[in-house]
């Protein structure tokens, strides 16, 4: 199983580097992939992971298809079609936030790398990506409310900054004390 590293690791302190477009579809790209995908699916609350958050100092993260059939409704998330649902988990590489809405909201948050910390943070409530999917072509993506936060959320950690270190109201919360 794949390990997802912790806020004391170093790695997630630091600036990750591009990937060459010519290395994309190769075998090193291709397994960094497989085993964030590893690690995102064996977590229940995942909905998104970076590539330092296994390990690799890439610019890399990885959207979970779970995004993508739900929708927000009053702090519940419900299932819902939309015409992002392909199925699939959205690969970003070298991904760049392009555009961002005025408006911005605290959201709450939380991360595979701060596990059981949570905190408030401020996000456009829009954003637009641009990035290189995991077959070398580009594409542009926008993304309001979760989406959104994702994209800034993962973006951050490509440039070695955590989430607790914008946050207010920081506070943990272990799993046996979340209701559902």
């Amino acid at each position: 199983m794949v390990e997802i590293v912790q806020k004391e690791n170093s790695i997630l302190r630091k600036a990750t580097e591009e990937v060459p477009l010519g290395d994309i579809t190769g075998a090193q790209i291709k397994k960094t992939l497989a085993d964030m995908k590893e690690a995102l699916d064996s977590q229940d609350d995942g909905v998104a992971i970076a590539a330092p958050q296994i390990g690799v100092s890439l610019r890399i993260f990885i959207v979970s298809r779970k995004v993508f059939t739900m929708k927000e409704k009053d702090n519940e998330i419900e299932k819902s079609k939309t015409k992002n649902a392909t199925g699939n988990n959205l690969v970003c590489i070298n991904p760049v936030i392009t555009g961002t809405s005025k408006k911005q909201l605290w959201l709450d948050e939380g991360c595979l790398s701060v596990r059981w910390l949570y905190g408030k943070v401020k996000r456009a409530e829009k954003a637009t990506i641009r990035a290189y999917n995991e077959y070398g072509k580009l594409f542009t993506h926008g993304g309001s409310g979760l989406l959104a936060q994702i994209f800034q959320h993962e973006t951050d950690h490509l440039n070695g900054i955590l989430f607790i270190d914008k946050a207010k109201d920081i506070e943990e919360i272990k799993p046996e004390n979340i209701q559902d």
